[in-house]
């Protein structure tokens, strides 16, 4: 089997294969890389382009800085220069590259100078190389500069050899994107005579230049960094061809670094070690910070450092993680070990020597307790140490105020100790200092605490132990008592503080859930999409502790759904960061990479049905940014609102399906109804026209009668049948015209049952209409049409011989008006859908004649007169339908009496 598998052929790796594939349609990005300014990348990227151009490629100049240099200006003849854009900031004229212009132009191949420049306020991206990414995803191919000390991982590396620290620098992930990296490379000492000969700056920068950044150790040092990253990223290269291609080759599994980050200022310089290191191993690396319970009281600047170096940790690539815990080195390493860790990155300031032997060293407890894991040690310099930071909680938790209460306190315990002493003779007192100490620690905290138990330590020995009102102790066993009260105070001290600051901890994390709970319990209560979208808005503003907008596409551009303050409004500037959220599904606006001058930050909503709405937050104080809780909280929140959105989109359109399937069924029982219901009528009128025209003359008297009597009583029916559409269109588009006046009941069956007299046949018609019957505000025709339509319905379904009857009767405040027939009756399950336009009881297979449209006429016309109209079945032994109509009836002095009897008329 062994050989078996030995002799298989090795398989292209899938990542690798996905890799490729997801750049499909994209444009190819060129880096010519160089260790300083002045080594002639600009003038090879031109020397790039006049051959691509040579070889028939569409070819611009997006932006090119020639610093003057007059062979770097030559090469630019002949090629195509967009003009640039012009931006007005300060009083002064910056120029940019024209990034829709190039959009617009859309050549094979743009070449962009300075990747890492940043770009002009106002632009629509702060920095160059996101500008050459939207390029890059438009399918256009960019060549582009770049030095080495740019890069955002070697940034430290790089003040620490020049001195100098580096403003504009881009993530190193733009370099490993790359398709293709050029070295641009010259000696030191041919950089510094073209910086002395005027071909890199102009005289007088170039005297301050060499003086500093151009020494020849600083141009070794960057020319090493260079060289190193450009083989480093032909390694990649080489690896991403032999995986593509199925070249076996050793492939070991890869290192997986953690770097723990506190809010020190050492942070950032940690996170970017890791990113070289992981560079250097291939591996991956996490930023890991962990939350004590009692971080609650950070100041807010120690807090915005935390969330800022774990920012950048996602910046350069990484993952970066916030676990919850009191053991800092515990928790570190159990995540360790949780998550195969294989090295860890520590910080440390190098600290006197008092401190070292009072302090717990993180350092040596990771070591100590660590097995398996290498541990590296970054040292920092006294003065890295974090800068004093204004301390902004309440004033009940400040230092002062601590110390004074747990100065009352123990001094309220010394009077209730001296008070108990004079009165009864007790052994020990000590529990009543420790009760002002455990008051101490639980309302103010551990360090509060400690200083309660000291003083009630000294309070202890003056007050109660002899000789008194000194710090002298006589007896042994009295200090013996004093020492050990002194470390129970100290160890209780320590417990209950602990116990306070999970206690603190585990409130706000109750108030995130209890929050994420609420939220879900309104969405799940609303039904109607706006009170979701203004629920959404409400929440989110609270989580924000600002103001909230949501936005959705409205014909195709993107409109406010939703705002709290209801009164809010968006600047112009706001609406471009909300549309490319929208079409980028990517955040923008304040905190973010693109347009980070609006005030408002843009986060896309989406499912994975793609994107439903932006929604915007902009803090009530502009100049804070939003915290990390805040962030998570509000993911949280639009994570809950996109599901919620979804369902109302799906309810929306199941909503709308029913419709399209209700009108579909309406159609096909119209066609159906008018195919039967216009040929059988047509057919019988032609076969007895067309009879009498051919035949007349042959026929008796007799039969040419039943001919046209077939011609008459088919138009009839025909007619009707037009008229109950055009009923039921009127009905249906509100267009019913009712004339109201006061109708005798007995009269309006008397005229509906002389209309339906001469369809009878073999049945009987039975009228009663009762003589007490008030005078009723109804439309006279309409009505009798109603009448009309029961009855007809009724000599259809009643068999010959049967009996149909037709009663008025008075019920309490109502009168009602029946019809009922003997015929086979109609199932429970249709008595209401009777009165469906187009709908037929089916007996068997089929479905019983008609067209389906005279009960629901009926109800239309009621209703529209204010009645009300049912069915009922069986009425008697199993047979018969009765169809009840019910209108209230008038005051007594509102109506003219009726006079009449009631009748039976057979």
């Amino acid at each position: 089997m062994a050989d078996r598998a030995d002799q298989e052929p090795a398989r292209p790796s899938p990542e690798a294969l996905l890799a490729a594939a997801s750049k499909e349609g994209r444009g190819r990005l060129k880096v010519f890389l160089g260790a300083a300014p002045g080594v002639g990348k600009t003038y090879a990227m031109l020397q790039s382009g006049r051959r691509a151009k040579a070889d028939g490629a569409d070819i611009v100049v997006g932006i090119v800085e020639t610093h003057g240099r007059r062979e770097t200006e030559d090469l630019l003849a002949g090629l195509e220069i967009l003009p640039r854009r012009a931006v007005e900031y300060q009083g002064r004229v910056l120029t940019e590259l024209d990034l829709d212009a190039a959009l617009k132009r859309k050549p094979k191949l743009v070449l962009v100078d300075e990747l890492a420049h940043t770009n002009a306020p106002g632009s629509r991206h702060p920095k160059r190389y996101q500008d050459v990414g939207e390029l890059l995803d438009a399918g256009i191919d960019v060549h582009t500069t770049l030095n080495v000390q740019h890069l955002e991982s070697l940034n430290d590396v790089v003040q620490k050899i020049t001195r100098i620290r580096v403003r504009e620098t881009l993530p190193d992930r733009v370099l490993e994107e790359a398709d293709e990296v050029e070295l641009v490379d010259i000696t030191p000492e041919e950089l510094i005579k073209r910086l002395k000969e005027g071909k890199v700056y102009v005289p007088g920068n170039a005297q301050r230049a060499l003086d500093h950044f151009f020494k020849a150790g600083n141009l070794t040092a960057l020319r090493e960094l260079a060289l190193r990253r450009t083989a480093e990223r032909v390694d990649s290269q080489m690896v991403d061809y032999m995986r593509r291609h199925a070249i076996e080759g050793p492939w070991p599994a890869g290192e997986r670094i953690l770097v723990c980050v506190g809010p020190d200022p050492l942070g950032p310089e940690l996170v970017r070690t890791a990113r070289r290191m992981a560079d250097l191993m291939s591996g991956y690396w996490v930023a890991l910070h962990v939350e004590r319970p009692g971080q609650a009281g950070l100041a807010e600047a120690e807090q915005a450092r935390v969330d800022e170096t774990l920012r950048l940790a996602e910046h350069l690539g990484g993952e970066a993680v916030r676990i919850l815990g009191d053991d800092l080195p515990g928790e570190l390493l159990r995540y360790a070990r949780g998550h195969n860790i294989t090295q860890v990155v520590l910080g440390r300031v190098r600290s006197s020597r008092w401190a070292v032997l009072t302090r717990r060293s993180l350092v040596h407890e990771v070591v100590r307790r660590s097995s398996g894991i290498a541990v590296h040690v970054i040292t920092g310099e006294p003065g890295e140490a974090a800068a004093p930071v204004p301390d902004r909680r309440p004033a009940a938790e400040g230092w002062l105020p601590a110390s004074l209460a747990a100065t009352a306190a123990v001094a309220a315990a010394v009077g209730v100790a001296v008070g108990i002493d004079a009165m009864l003779d007790l052994p020990n007192l000590s529990m009543i200092f420790l009760a002002s100490v455990l008051f101490c620690a639980i309302r103010y905290g551990m360090a509060a605490s400690v200083l309660a138990s000291l003083l009630s330590f000294l309070a202890y020995n003056f007050f109660l132990i002899e000789p008194r009102y000194t710090f002298s102790v006589s007896d042994g066993s009295d200090l013996l008592s004093l020492l050990v009260f002194l470390a129970v105070a100290i160890l209780t001290s320590g417990l209950a503080g602990r116990a306070r600051d999970h206690a603190a901890a585990m409130r706000a994390r109750f108030k995130s859930t209890q929050a994420l709970y609420d939220f879900s319990r309104k969405l799940g209560a609303t039904a109607r999409a706006d009170d979701l979208l203004w629920a959404v808005a409400q929440q989110v503003a609270a989580a924000a502790g600002g103001r909230s907008v949501v936005l959705q596409p409205e014909t195709g551009e993107l409109a406010l759904a939703a705002a709290f303050p209801p009164d809010e409004a968006l600047e112009v500037a706001d609406w471009a960061a909300a549309r490319w959220a929208w079409e980028n599904g990517e955040v923008a606006g304040r905190d973010s990479a693109t347009l980070p001058s609006v005030k408002w930050q843009f986060r896309p909503v989406r499912t994975a049905r793609g994107m439903v709405a932006v929604v915007g937050v902009r803090p009530k104080d502009d100049g804070r940014a939003l915290r990390s809780e805040e962030l998570r909280m509000l993911d949280a929140l639009l994570d809950q609102a996109a599901v919620a959105l979804e369902r109302a989109d799906l309810v929306a359109e199941a909503a709308e399906a029913e419709a399209i399937a209700q009108t579909e069924r309406l159609r096909t029982a119209l066609l159906s109804s008018i195919s039967h219901d216009l040929r059988t009528p047509l057919a019988s009128i032609l076969g007895s026209a067309t009879s009498l025209l051919a035949y007349g003359e042959s026929f008796s008297p007799a039969a040419q009668r039943d001919l046209l009597v077939t011609i008459r009583d088919e138009t009839e029916r025909l007619s009707r049948f037009v008229a109950n559409l055009l009923d039921m269109t009127r009905v249906e588009s509100g267009a019913l015209e009712i004339k109201r006046d006061w109708v005798d009941i007995a009269e309006l069956c008397g005229s509906a049952a002389g209309r339906v007299a001469g369809f009878l046949g073999a049945r009987r018609l039975q009228r009663s209409v009762a003589a007490d019957l008030p005078l009723l505000r109804l439309d006279f025709a309409l009505m009798e049409q109603v009448l009309f339509n029961l009855l007809d319905n009724a000599v259809k379904y009643g068999p010959d011989g049967s009996a149909i009857a037709l009663r008025a009767a008075r019920d309490g405040n109502a009168v009602t008006i029946a019809v009922e027939d003997e015929g086979p009756g109609i199932p429970p399950g249709d008595l209401e859908r009777v009165f469906d336009k187009f709908y037929r009881v089916h007996r068997g297979d089929a479905a019983v004649a008609g067209t389906g449209l005279g009960l629901s006429i009926c109800r239309g016309i009621v209703e529209a007169l204010g009645g009300t109209i049912r069915a009922r079945s069986p009425v008697r032994a199993g047979r018969g339908t009765a169809v009840e109509i019910r209108f209230p009836a008038p005051a007594a002095d509102a109506a003219p009496a009726a006079a009449g009897a009631e009748r039976p008329v057979a």
